[in-house]
């Protein structure tokens, strides 16, 4: 789901009749005077660490492990990945690394500094869902088979066929192949058969944390500024269930929103994966107020709302417009605030229309969320999480230096290169050339905070290479 994307609309200010007037620093100074750093204890206690009431959002094609960082180097407490498809994962495609951070994909955790960190999941089996979020959560403890057999043992022919059809991609387009069905069985309860007529245990494994002569990855060292190893690193806190993605081509193949229309199989989804997932390991929802304005689906949603928090799900993130608007048109911020007056008990997080640091604190005072998820309002913007922490602390939020900017350019092109190419092969011409075209997208929105924006927008736009990145940065980022 590429939120810059699908007729998406500019800035808009939400559907929030009085929030205008809000007065944003009183609003900051009375939730950091309220709880510990502005967060509701509830969440601390789900996710230590996770310590302000803000957090970035799951971005298609943005949200890898150099963006998380940067943003994270700027104050953003907790991150969650782009969503990672349930069919993906099982085939053996990216969301764990089986080595280590040397050979870094995009939504690996990028070391000891990326957490605490959501691994997003969106699928459209509750078999397949629960397989890959146990996988995740595991971080792959068991062969890829073992994973499969979860999802596929008991399936007929037919049912098998359809799965093994399906060409796999990444989002950038590289091929990851097919799912290759296993043909044993297996009892989940009992053990799974595996090479050799081995008995497996399928049940969750408990994680444990490495002690201190675990060796650390010289990725992760480098990335994530020193580990104590790679299980530590490699970790997901929370996994999180899409239920919200509104484009076409992935709700015509029920997955993301397309199950706030079909209210039974995203309970049998939210199920699944809960009961998979190890007890310890949070699970979290993305929802849309709706799939659409009719009294039908908005009853769906509430019926999913509810279910979500009877099975056991820490919270969810309810972006305020439905999923036929895509991102077009304002959210509904009243929507949000008559959610949180209903199910005062739940944990809800605010999305939609965040645009800038103010609009954090608008949102948390109009309709009572416990935070706000920022989504687009961060791409070329890191330093909203700054401003946002600078506002908790009472302070006035400071607009990023000319000096400063080209710092975080520099910075999250370096990390850009290692998690394309992987440690070593950050000079060869086709990552470099790969990163300098994926750059161009952050530039252009990095763009609007410098004093001559058309100018630099203009010049990113034209970056293919790191020469072209550099030769940007030194005419326009001099100071």
């Amino acid at each position: 789901m590429n939120a810059l994307n699908n007729n998406a609309t500019p800035p808009t200010p939400a559907i929030a009749p009085g929030a205008e007037e809000i007065d944003v620093r009183r609003a900051a100074a009375a939730l950091a005077a309220r709880f510990p750093g502005g967060i509701d204890p509830r969440v601390r206690a789900v996710v230590p660490g996770f310590d302000a009431p803000f957090f970035q959002a799951g971005l298609a094609g943005y949200s890898d492990a150099a963006m998380r960082l940067i943003a994270r180097r700027n104050g953003c407490p907790f991150c969650v990945t782009e969503a990672l498809l349930d069919r993906t994962l099982l085939a053996g495609g990216r969301g764990f690394a089986k080595a280590d951070l040397g050979e870094l994909h995009d939504n690996v955790p990028g070391g000891e500094d990326d957490h605490p960190l959501a691994c997003q999941i969106m699928g459209s089996s509750p078999r397949e869902m629960a397989a890959a979020a146990l996988k995740v959560a595991e971080q792959g403890v068991r062969g890829d088979r073992h994973y499969r057999q979860m999802a596929y043992s008991g399936m007929s022919e037919d049912e098998k066929r359809e799965v093994e059809a399906v060409h796999l991609r990444l989002p950038g387009g590289s091929q990851v192949g097919r799912v290759k069905v296993d043909d044993a069985e297996f009892d989940p309860t009992e053990g799974c058969a595996v090479d050799g007529g081995e008995e497996w245990d399928c049940t969750p494994v408990e994680l444990e944390e490495p002690g201190p002569d675990f060796p650390a990855t010289a990725g992760a060292q480098e990335l994530g500024g020193g580990c104590r190893g790679a299980a530590a690193t490699m970790t997901f806190e929370v996994i999180d269930v899409n239920l919200a993605c509104p484009v076409k081509k992935v709700r015509s193949k029920a997955r993301g929103g397309h199950w706030l229309a079909e209210p039974d199989g995203a309970i049998e989804i939210l199920e699944a994966v809960r009961e998979a997932v190890p007890a310890h390991v949070p699970c979290t929802v993305k929802m849309r107020r709706s799939y659409d304005d009719t009294p039908e689906m908005a009853a769906n949603f509430e019926r999913i709302f509810e279910a979500a928090m009877s099975i056991g799900y820490a919270w969810a993130t309810v972006h305020a417009r439905t999923v036929e608007q895509k991102y077009i048109g304002p959210s509904r911020w009243t929507f949000l605030r008559e959610l949180v007056r209903r199910f005062p008990d739940a944990i809800v997080f605010g999305s939609g229309d965040v645009w800038e640091v103010g609009d954090i604190f608008r949102m948390i005072e109009y309709t009572g969320v416990a935070g706000v998820s920022v989504a687009r309002g961060c791409i070329g913007n890191p330093w909203i999480f700054r401003q946002a922490r600078q506002m908790l602390a009472g302070e006035s939020p400071t607009a990023p230096s000319l000096d400063e900017q080209r710092r975080v350019l520099e910075d999250h092109y370096r990390l850009l290169l290692r998690v394309t190419g992987g440690r070593g092969r950050e000079d060869h011409p086709k990552v470099q050339s790969i990163v300098g075209k994926q750059m161009r997208k952050f530039g252009i929105r990095f763009a609007v905070h410098h004093p001559d924006a058309e100018t630099v927008r203009k010049r990113f736009i034209a970056v293919n290479s790191i020469d072209d990145w550099m030769g940007v940065l030194g005419a326009c980022y001099a100071g």
